[in-house]
């Protein structure tokens, strides 16, 4: 019985010292995955546009998209329109090597989709960084 006890108080980012819920909590998996599609979207668009749907301007395209927007506003258009940012575990400034190490590993695919019990992909883990909500 202690151990359920345990486990229902637990949630991401509580061993980061990170709110349950609100401004700072983790960013949940639902809007992850609808910010990722947001900005994948939108590199397709601008790869059909300019390039005639090429796999490799497409991935290009979102990379560089990443980390213009992370280096400027702390996330990406999805990101900032569901309410969620990208920012350091130890506080501060992201700074300009965290977007460039994590949005290569984001590129990767295989990082990204490898977390930890607080939701951290290995490409935020690595970065030193986590997804919260704004």
């Amino acid at each position: 019985m202690s151990s359920s006890s345990s486990v229902s108080s637990d949630w991401p980012g509580k061993r980061l010292g990170l709110p349950e819920t609100g401004p700072r909590s983790v960013g949940r998996i639902g809007r992850r995955i609808a910010a990722l599609a947001i900005d994948w979207g939108a590199a397709v668009l601008i790869s059909v546009a300019f390039f005639r749907y090429d796999p490799w301007a497409t991935l290009a395209i979102f990379a560089v998209t990443q980390i213009v927007f992370l280096l400027t506003v702390s996330g990406s258009v999805g990101h900032l329109i569901l309410g969620l940012r990208v920012v350091p575990i130890a506080g501060g400034y992201l700074g300009a090597w965290r977007p460039f190490v994590r949005t290569a590993l984001l590129c990767l695919v295989i990082p990204a989709v490898i977390w930890d019990k607080d939701q951290r992909g290995m490409h935020d883990r690595l970065a030193g960084t986590v997804l919260v909500r704004r």
